[in-house]
């Protein structure tokens, strides 16, 4: 268990709903469904209601500084289904990436390739207590593209495994392009920020507002939202 989820969730019973795609620049295709991902009845650019409202004003904030610059979402609402889809895929993808296989991995090889994953990637748990970030509908990966529908090189792609990941990995950079990609973090961060999003300790790309994660990072004593498939069954 890792430390934000012994936050006890009191549910709000916001809903979910669907982000206004015309308003921000959305990664295409899908990079999950693309690899053979299925939503189901939703589709990956759904939010909690308060936090498509914080990502708006987030949009707002960027545009205030860089008129023609957009917010890009790479994913939002992720369903637990999804979540193991996504792991299992990253597991697979590692091993071979390793020029390993599967089916010859020791106990302790496996172990330690999982322990890596999950140190980026959370755990796909069916627990109502402890429910991955995603699947709350209150975390979105998110990146900035300029005015010519551009991504801004962030010094590390969304998903890497690797610490170039963590947010503060070129703090203390003094040569380009490496400080300017910490620039460019710190951009992002100031305008997700700015509307009251949390960004992930490890994942310069992750914000979340209302979940357990962050309840934990603001000293909460509870979190707001829960997982998305709970609040359906209700």
């Amino acid at each position: 268990m890792k430390p934000y989820q012994k936050i006890p969730i009191h549910e709000c019973g916001e809903p979910l709903v669907a982000i206004p795609l015309e308003q921000f620049a959305v990664e295409s295709p899908h990079p999950y469904q693309e690899k053979g991902a299925n939503y189901g009845e939703r589709s990956p650019y759904y939010l909690r209601l308060g936090v498509l409202n914080g990502l708006l004003s987030a949009q707002e904030r960027l545009q205030q500084l860089y008129p023609r610059w957009r917010i890009q979402i790479f994913d939002a609402y992720r369903p637990i289904a999804v979540q193991q889809f996504m792991v299992d895929y990253t597991f697979a993808d590692l091993v071979q990436q390793r020029g390993l296989t599967v089916n010859e991995l020791s106990a302790r090889e496996r172990e330690n390739v999982w322990q890596e994953i999950y140190q980026l990637w959370a755990i796909p748990s069916d627990d109502p207590a402890t429910p991955p970030p995603h699947s709350t509908g209150a975390a979105v990966d998110v990146t900035i593209v300029d005015e010519n529908g551009q991504p801004l090189d962030m010094g590390s792609p969304i998903d890497e495994l690797s610490p170039r990941s963590h947010p503060n990995y070129y703090t203390n950079a003094t040569e380009e392009p490496e400080r300017e990609y910490h620039l460019r973090r710190e951009l992002l961060n100031e305008i997700m920020s700015y509307s009251g999003f949390s960004r992930h300790p490890v994942e310069w790309w992750h914000f979340c507002q209302g979940d357990q994660m962050w309840a934990w990072q603001n000293n909460l004593a509870t979190a707001r939202y829960g997982r998305v498939e709970e609040l359906d069954e209700k």
